[in-house]
């Protein structure tokens, strides 16, 4: 009876070291944040915070193009409607020459008819056919000086078409710069945005596996 006894006490005394061993081996199982966990959180922090700051210079870049782009827009605006505005006064200009050339045409023909008519009737030399002869002169020098001013408003015309075409390119040059900065700048927000929220994550993990090494 005795040596029974002696063989339970036994048995439990192993059984008891088993659940104790068994109990600190759990113990040193239990996750316990180590200290390259907490240095690889701060690389990371430090990493987030170099492309958020590299994200707010190139937003903040391209929100200088935009700025840029809108003022060069307005400029070449302002000067392809100046432009057109020269573009319809040369044509008026043009027009209203066109109408003295060609009065002055007819004043022309009218002259030569006057002037025939009149050598037949009075002679070459008559005072009614010198006269005449000075209208025609006169006339002519009117016609040929509206002519000339005709081909200066073509050549105005010509210009400021060209002109206002050009500005037009820029305008058009501009409003492709203008989306395209717009584009990057928006890029550059939503990068900003996902570089806060990756940076606000990493911060989050180092307190947890702070707290953790402080059980």
């Amino acid at each position: 009876m005795n040596a029974e006894h002696v063989v339970r006490r036994g048995v439990l005394a192993i059984a008891l070291a088993g659940l104790l061993a068994g109990g600190a081996y759990a113990k040193s199982q239990d996750p316990a944040p180590q200290p390259q966990d907490i240095q690889s959180d701060k690389k990371d922090i430090r990493s987030d915070k170099k492309d958020l700051a590299k994200d707010r210079a190139n937003r903040n870049a391209d929100q200088r193009d935009i700025n840029h782009d809108k003022k060069d827009l307005a400029k070449d605006r302002k000067d392809r409607n100046a432009d057109q505005r020269d573009i319809n006064h040369d044509r008026g200009d043009l027009n209203k020459d066109r109408a003295d050339r060609n009065a002055d045409q007819r004043d022309i023909s009218h002259d030569k008819t006057k002037l025939a008519r009149d050598d037949q009737k009075f002679g070459a030399n008559s005072a009614q056919a010198q006269a005449d002869r000075k209208d025609l002169r006169a006339d002519r020098v009117d016609r040929n000086k509206d002519q000339r001013d005709i081909n200066h408003d073509r050549g105005d015309l010509n210009k400021d078409r060209a002109d206002r075409n050009a500005d037009q390119r820029d305008v058009n040059h501009d409003k492709k710069d203008l989306a395209k900065d717009r584009r990057n700048r928006n890029k550059d927000q939503k990068d900003i945005n996902k570089d806060k929220k990756d940076l606000h994550k990493d911060r989050k993990d180092l307190r947890q596996d702070r707290k953790g090494g402080h059980k």
